[in-house]
C-alpha cells in the first residue's frame, strides 16, 4: 500500500520558532522556554531513559491500560483509520494498531508530528510492520494544520503520554477545541491524562536518583548552546522539580548556582541571571477525573468511556462529538 508525507512546515520552520521562543521566553519574568525544545537526539534519548525509570509511572500504567482495553477500544470506535499525535513508534501505538488489526477494520495510519525526520523513520517502521495499510504522513504545527490531517473512514485519533498536560488552561482548551472542530461524525479521541496522587510520587517522578531528569532539563541548554551560538554554562544550573498546589501541577526549573551572564550571539541578546533565578522549562499538569470530562465537553465533545490502570494513577478517555 502507499505511503505518503505531507509537510506544511518550510525548512527552516523550527529555527525561527526556536529564536522566537526564546526571545520572547529570555524577556519574561520569569524567565521561561517551553519544553518542546529539549527534544533534539540526545533529550529523546533522555526521556526514552525517564521512561523506563522506577519512579516514572506514566508510561508503564497507561501501556497497562491499553493492554488491557485495546480490544475494547478498537471494537466501540470502530475506526479503520488511527490518527496519531505524535511520532507512532512507541509500543503504545504497535497496541493499538494491533487491536484494530486484529478486528479487521485496519486501513490507514495517519502519524501527525512537527519532525518530518522522525515521522519518516516512523511510517517506514509501520509499514514494514503492518504491509496491508495506508500511511498518510502529515508534518505540522498542533496550533496550525490540525485539519490538513485527511478525512474519510472513522477515525480515532490518539492523544497519549498525557502530552496534553504540557498546555495550561487557556492553550488547552484552544487545543482541544481546535481538534473537535477536526473530529468528524464517526471520529472518536482517546486522550491520555496523568492524575493527581501523592506529592512525593509525583516529585520523585520528576527528579529521579540517578540524574537523568536533570540532564533531560539541562539539555535545553545545550540545543540553545548549539542551534543560537549561546554560551549557557550547562552545569551551572540546578535541576528543580516542585509540585504546584494551587494550580495541581509539576513544574521543573532550571536554578542558576551563581550570577551568570549569557550572550546568545543569533539574537544579538545578552541575559543576566542572578544567584539563585529560577526559569520556568516545564509544566506537567494533573487531572481529575471529571475535570478531564468538563475540559472534553467544553471543547465540545462528550466522553463514551473512561479506564485507569489498577493503581488509578493514569486514565484513557474515549470522546466523540
Amino acid at each position: 500500500m502507499t505511503l505518503t508525507l505531507s509537510n506544511h512546515l518550510a525548512a527552516d520552520s523550527a529555527y525561527h520558532a526556536l529564536r522566537r521562543d526564546v526571545l520572547d521566553g529570555l524577556r519574561s519574568s520569569p524567565k521561561s522556554l517551553p519544553p518542546k525544545w529539549f527534544y533534539d537526539s540526545v533529550g529523546s534519548d533522555l526521556f526514552d531513559q525517564i521512561t523506563r525509570l522506577p519512579e516514572y509511572y506514566p508510561t508503564r500504567a497507561e501501556a497497562e491500560i491499553l493492554r488491557a482495553r485495546s480490544g475494547e477500544i478498537a471494537s466501540v470506535a470502530g475506526a479503520d483509520t488511527l490518527v496519531e499525535l505524535g511520532s507512532g513508534t512507541s509500543e503504545k501505538t504497535r497496541m493499538l494498531l494491533d487491536a484494530l488489526r486484529a478486528g479487521g477494520s485496519l486501513r490507514r495510519f495517519v502519524p501527525f508530528d512537527v519532525d518530518a525526520n522522525m515521522l519518516s523513520s516512523a511510517a517506514a517502521a509501520v509499514q514494514r510492520e503492518y504491509p496491508g495499510i495506508e500511511i498518510a504522513a502529515v508534518c505540522g504545527d498542533f496550533e496550525e494544520h490540525l485539519a490538513e490531517i485527511p478525512g474519510g473512514g472513522r477515525r480515532l485519533f490518539v492523544f497519549l503520554g498525557s502530552t496534553i498536560g504540557n498546555l495550561t488552561t487557556g492553550p488547552r482548551a484552544e487545543f482541544l477545541a481546535s481538534l473537535a472542530a477536526v473530529l468528524r461524525p464517526g471520529d472518536s479521541l482517546l486522550l491520555g491524562t496523568d492524575l493527581v496522587k501523592d506529592t512525593g510520587r509525583l516529585v520523585r517522578a520528576y527528579d529521579d536518583a540517578a540524574g537523568v531528569t536533570a540532564r533531560f532539563n539541562r539539555n535545553v541548554l545545550a540545543v540553545i548552546n548549539r542551534e543560537l551560538d549561546a554560551d549557557f554554562d550547562v552545569q551551572a544550573f540546578a535541576h528543580v522539580a516542585r509540585w504546584n498546589a494551587d494550580e495541581e501541577r509539576m513544574e521543573m526549573w532550571l536554578r542558576a548556582e551563581c550570577p551568570q551572564r549569557v550572550r546568545i550571539c543569533a539574537l544579538d541578546l545578552t541575559v543576566e541571571f542572578a544567584a539563585g533565578e529560577e526559569m520556568l522549562t516545564e509544566v506537567s499538569c494533573k487531572f481529575r477525573p471529571e475535570a478531564v470530562a468538563a475540559e472534553l465537553a467544553q471543547a465540545g465533545l462528550r466522553r463514551t468511556r473512561w479506564w485507569t490502570d489498577g493503581a488509578g494513577d493514569f486514565g484513557l478517555s474515549l470522546a466523540v462529538k
